[in-house]
């Protein structure tokens, strides 16, 4: 989609500090980071959200977890970390573009607001 910024990023016309990369998925560090670690998994081909990827994509879905899993391994968050997807707007989804958040590097509160 030419006006979502994670697919110019995915066709490298938006550069982003990448920490994983395969085939079918991107992880790359937020730009505005909620925590010491805050990194974006993405699968390289559009999808509105987290629904329309397990609807349509099942087995790329399983391996945009397996990368957040992964980036948790790279990253030390040994101690613990969060996984999140907000999807639509009152999910406080702000790019149209599946992507999880890996937080972690402290302690995270509950409720998270």
């Amino acid at each position: 989609m030419s006006d979502c910024i994670f697919c110019e990023i995915v066709a490298g016309k938006i550069p982003a500090t990448v920490v994983l990369e395969t085939a079918e998925v991107l992880a790359f560090r937020d730009v505005s980071p909620q925590a010491p670690t805050h990194v974006l998994i993405i699968p390289r081909e559009h999808y509105d959200n987290l629904t329309s990827l397990v609807t349509h994509n099942p087995e790329l879905a399983a391996k945009v977890f397996t990368a957040a899993s992964d980036v948790a391994v790279l990253e030390g968050l040994e101690g613990g970390y969060r996984v999140v997807s907000n999807i639509g707007d009152d999910g406080g989804q702000s790019v149209d573009h599946m992507h999880l958040h890996v937080l972690g590097g402290r302690s995270l509160t509950w409720p998270p607001g």
